[in-house]
């Protein structure tokens, strides 16, 4: 179960950094379509590059995971509301469902971890 918990911690994290990093002008675009302020963006980033962090912090120290999978959790499910206000289709949603899905696993595991008798 560990083995898996850091697995999905690296992949969360690697694909978060991929998409802010890599593809930041597609996320440019997103915002743009979504009518949201350059400087939400930016918090936005911030705050995901950041949680991405504690993911990888996590490994080593489960309550790091929990937060950021739980904070992770809640800025896809952000990001999925905004997929459904724009009308978006299903594929362009799947990312952020699937990363709030392993974002949630991530908490799950990390959460039988530290409170294995919970």
């Amino acid at each position: 179960m560990h083995a898996l918990a850091i697995f999905l911690q690296a992949f969360v994290a690697a694909s978060i950094f991929f998409v802010w990093g890599v593809r930041y002008a597609n996320i440019v675009e997103e915002f743009k379509q979504y009518r949201l302020p350059d400087w939400l963006r930016d918090f936005v980033g911030i705050l995901k590059v950041t949680f991405a962090i504690l993911l990888l912090v996590g490994i080593q120290r489960p309550r790091a995971a929990v937060l950021g999978g739980v904070a992770i959790a809640a800025l896809m499910l952000a990001a999925f509301v905004m997929h459904l206000r724009v009308k978006n289709p299903p594929f362009k949603m799947l990312p952020c469902v699937t990363l709030l899905v392993l974002s949630l696993v991530i908490v799950y595991l990390n959460y039988r971890l530290f409170y294995p008798n919970a």
